[in-house]
């Protein structure tokens, strides 16, 4: 059962907080501690906020909200939508903290991957609105509906493509992939969270994009 507690002030006052985390936060901070103990504090602040604790709550959003709405912007390219997109992860992370276990990875590693899904599901959103829209275009203003079709059915196929190519990926290397493209983390800040020297996240994220290549060229061919 996950936390059903109310709503901490943070989120209450969200629309204020942005312009803080904005100028930086308390990300700095964050970076500063020691690889080995960034994640067990992460992890316990989200063991607090499982039990209610509004000032744990307060102390991860500060930990965290910098780098998620960077990679929330880095996909949507949009601040405004960025702004609800992180809104809605800190209040699924609220709501979800007794549902973490660090056996399946760090605090900051779900949080970056909530914000990712959120993200590119708000960039289906937006392209089914488009598409309903490119609908609903009168015929007199030249709008070409078969090459409209066409197109969206091409874009459908590689997007299918490539998350198959993802997949299919070693697990170590997909991981770094999507936190360098789909996450928006610079590979210093993977190799800090996921606790692996950088000339390794360098050389993961290199093969896998090695493998997505000729995946694709494979199939292109």
């Amino acid at each position: 059962m996950f936390a059903s507690h109310a709503c901490p002030p943070a989120i209450a006052g969200f629309a204020c907080a942005v312009c803080a985390f904005r100028a930086g936060g308390d990300w700095s901070s964050r970076m500063s501690e020691p690889t080995e103990d960034r994640s067990d504090i992460d992890a316990r602040l989200l063991q607090r906020m499982a039990r209610g604790d509004r000032a744990a709550f307060s102390d991860l959003y500060d930990r965290f909200s910098r780098p998620l709405y960077s990679a929330a912007l880095r996909i949507l390219g949009d601040a405004r939508e960025t702004e609800d997109i992180v809104h809605d992860v800190f209040l699924t992370i609220w709501e979800k903290s007794a549902a973490f276990s660090a056996e399946r990875g760090t605090a900051f590693a779900w949080a970056v991957t909530l914000t990712r899904n959120r993200a590119i599901d708000r960039l289906r959103l937006r392209k089914r609105r488009g598409e309903l829209l490119g609908a609903s275009v009168p015929a007199d203003l030249g709008y070409d509906e078969t090459g409209g079709t066409t197109d969206a059915l091409v874009f459908k196929e590689k997007a299918q493509l490539v998350r198959s190519a993802l997949a299919a990926l070693p697990a170590e290397q997909k991981q770094a992939v999507e936190l360098a493209f789909f996450g928006g983390l610079t590979q210093e800040q993977i190799a800090e969270n996921l606790q692996q020297p950088l000339g390794t996240v360098k050389a993961r994220i290199r093969r896998g994009l090695l493998k997505l290549r000729d995946a694709l060229r494979l199939h292109h061919d």
